[in-house]
C-alpha cells in the first residue's frame, strides 16, 4: 500500500502532529520502534523505574572515548513524554533572535517568536497546559490565557514562594499539562505523586500518546505499527525523493512507501537515522550537503540542587513553582544564566548516592523528609564538533564537549543563596546540599543535529523542516533548533510539529481546519 504520509516516531513531535493531521482523511501511516508501555503497579515502583530500569531503552552508546554508556530516553509509544515532567514552557521572544552568553553566541532563528505563538497556543490547549499567564516575569506574550489554572502548591512549598517573595523573587506556578479539570467539582479528587520520570498509569499526565496518538487513532485514515525500527530511509536515482522507508516490524524486514515522510524520532536518532541511510547519491548522510547532519547536538546544562534543612517538607507533588529571574542575568552576571524550577522527589537511590560523603550513615528516606529537590536548566550553545556519528557497528556515538558552562555555575550559585536568605528569614540552621549536574547519558532535553533555516549551505532543512535536499523529507522532532534557549524544549517541540502539520496538509491540498483545539479530559 501508499499512503499519503509515513510518521517515524510518537513522541512529543511525531505524536502531535499525527493529531494534527489525522482529520485531513489523509491515509497515514505511524511507525513506533517500541510498544504501548503497559499500565501495571510498577510505573510508581520507585525500585522498578530507577534502580531495575523497566522502562528504559535497553541500549548502550559510546562516548567520544568510545567508552560505553546507557542513555536516559524510552522507546514507547508517547516516546520520552510518558516519562516526562510534563513542565510546558515557551521560549522567550528574545530567545528566537541571536544572544550574546558566557560561552558565546546563540545563534538566530529563521522565524520569529510571532510566527510561533499561536500555535503554542494551540498546543497549551491540546495538552491541557495548567498555570497562570503573566506570572512569569520573562514570559513573551500570548494571544490567550492558558486553559486551565494552576494546582494548588503543598504548605511547605507555598510557604517557600511566599518567602522567595520576600525577599523581591517572582515564583510562578510552573505550566504544567496534566487532564484534570479543577472546575468539575463532583470529580473525584486527585493528588499527584510518582510524576517525573515515572509512566502514570492513570492517564492525566498529558503525554504525547494519550493527547496525540490515542486521538489520531480514532480516525479510520490513520494506522499505527508498533515494534517498527527504521533502519533507513530509500532515495529516487536523483537523490531528490524518498520512495522507501525499510524498518524490521517485529524481526520481518518491511518496506513502506508514501508520498511525504516524516521524521520524529529525537534528535539523536533522526540525525543517525539520516547518516545510516547514505547511498551514491548522498555518501556523507541523507541531506547532508551541509556537512551538517549530526553537528550541533544540543542537550542543554541541566542539574539538580537538593536543599535539605532542619524544617520536614512532606509533599507529595512538590512540582509548583518556577523562578526566571535570572533568565537573562543578576546583578553581578550581566549575562543569561538560566530557569530553576522544582522537581518530582528523586528515588532514594539518588539521595544515597549524592549523600555518601556529606552525609555518611544517615537513612536516605530521613534526607529525602527534609528535602526540597530543584532543577536547574542552562542554556548550551552549539557547536559543530558537538555532534551525532555512528561507529563503525553501528552504534550511535555521541561527541559532547560542555559549552557556556559559567552560566550553569552561577545559576547553581544564585539558588542556593536565595535559599539560604529564604532560610535566615526564620532563623533556621544553614541547610545543606546536595547537587548533581546531569552527564552525557541524559539527553531528555535533546536538541539540534539537523537544523533549520533558508540557506543550505549552513542547515539541513529549510523554514518549514523540509529536508533542503530532498522533496519530500520533514522532520518534526527537536533536531531542528538552531539553538536551545534555556526552557524545557516539548512545548516548542508541539507547537512546530502543529506549524508543519498545517504546511503539509496545505502542500497536499487538505485541511485541518476540523482539527480539535483543546483536548477533552478523561
Amino acid at each position: 500500500m501508499h499512503y499519503d504520509i509515513i510518521i517515524i516516531g510518537t513522541g512529543a513531535g511525531g505524536g502531535t502532529l499525527a493529531r494534527r493531521l489525522a482529520p485531513t482523511g489523509l491515509s497515514i501511516l505511524i511507525l513506533e520502534r517500541g510498544d504501548f508501555l503497559p499500565r501495571e503497579r510498577e510505573n510508581w515502583d520507585e525500585k522498578e523505574v530507577f534502580q531495575n530500569r523497566r522502562y528504559l531503552a535497553n541500549e548502550t552508546w559510546l562516548d567520544q572515548h568510545n567508552q560505553p554508556f546507557n542513555p536516559y530516553t524510552h522507546y514507547w509509544v508517547g516516546g520520552n513524554t510518558k516519562l516526562y515532567g510534563a513542565a510546558l514552557l515557551r521560549m522567550r521572544e528574545h530567545d528566537f533572535r541571536e544572544v550574546r552568553h558566557f560561552g558565546g553566541l546563540s545563534p538566530a532563528w529563521p522565524i520569529s517568536y510571532d510566527d510561533i505563538e499561536h500555535y503554542y497556543t494551540q498546543a497549551e490547549h491540546l495538552y491541557s497546559v495548567h498555570g497562570t499567564r503573566g506570572a512569569d516575569p520573562t514570559e513573551p506574550w500570548a494571544s490567550e490565557p492558558l486553559p486551565f489554572e494552576p494546582l494548588t502548591p503543598e504548605p511547605r512549598i507555598a510557604a517557600l514562594a511566599d518567602d522567595l517573595r520576600t525577599l523581591g523573587l517572582q515564583p510562578f506556578p510552573v505550566p504544567l499539562g496534566v487532564r484534570t479539570d479543577d472546575r468539575k467539582r463532583r470529580a473525584t479528587p486527585y493528588r499527584f505523586s510518582n510524576f517525573d520520570g515515572y509512566p502514570d498509569l492513570t492517564q492525566m499526565k498529558a503525554d504525547a500518546h494519550v493527547a496525540g496518538i490515542d486521538p489520531a487513532l480514532a480516525h479510520d485514515n490513520v494506522t499505527l505499527l508498533t515494534g517498527a525500527r527504521v533502519d533507513r530511509l530509500i532515495t529516487s536515482p536523483t537523490g531528490r525523493e524518498i520512495t522507501g522507508v525499510q524498518a524490521t516490524v517485529n524481526g520481518q524486514p518491511e518496506t513502506f512507501r508514501a508520498s511525504i515522510v516524516i521524521v520524529a524520532c529525537g534528535a539523536i536518532n533522526s540525525a543517525a537515522l539520516f547518516l545510516r541511510s547514505a547511498n551514491d547519491t548522498h555518501p556523507h548522510g541523507l541531506a547532508n550537503s551541509s556537512g551538517l547532519v549530526g553537528r550541533n547536538y544540543m542537550c542543554h546544562h541541566n542539574g539538580i540542587v537538593i536543599h535539605v534543612s532542619e524544617t520536614p517538607n512532606d509533599s507529595q507533588f512538590q512540582k509548583a513553582f518556577g523562578l526566571t529571574d535570572f533568565y537573562n542575568g543578576a546583578p553581578d552576571s550581566k549575562l543569561p544564566l538560566g530557569t530553576i524550577q522544582l522537581m518530582g522527589k528523586p528515588d532514594l537511590g539518588t539521595y544515597a548516592d549524592l549523600a555518601r560523603v556529606k552525609f555518611p550513615g544517615r537513612d536516605p528516606a530521613d534526607i529525602r523528609a527534609h528535602a526540597i529537590d530543584f532543577f536547574i536548566t542552562a542554556e548550551d550553545l552549539p557547536s559543530r564538533d558537538n555532534r551525532v556519528e555512528l561507529a563503525d557497528n553501528g552504534a550511535i556515538k555521541l561527541i559532547y564537549n560542555d559549552t557556556n558552562l559559567e552560566a550553569y555555575r552561577r545559576l547553581e550559585r544564585k539558588l542556593i543563596e536565595s535559599l539560604d536568605a529564604a532560610d535566615r528569614l526564620h532563623r533556621r540552621a544553614p541547610a545543606d546540599y546536595l547537587t548533581l549536574k546531569l552527564g552525557i547519558s541524559g539527553v531528555s532535553h535533546q536538541n539540534g543535529t539537523l537544523r533549520f533555516g533558508a540557506d543550505p549551505r549552513t542547515s539541513v532543512l529549510d523554514t518549514n523542516c523540509k529536508a533542503h535536499d530532498i522533496d519530500n523529507l520533514y522532520v518534526a522532532d527537536a533536531s531542528f533548533f538552531p539553538s536551545s534557549s534555556a526552557v524545557n524544549p516539548s512545548l516548542t517541540i508541539m507547537a512546530n510539529a502543529l506549524r508543519v502539520a498545517d504546511h503539509i496538509a496545505e502542500r497536499l491540498n487538505a485541511s485541518t481546519a476540523s482539527a480539535p483545539h483543546a483536548n477533552s479530559v478523561p
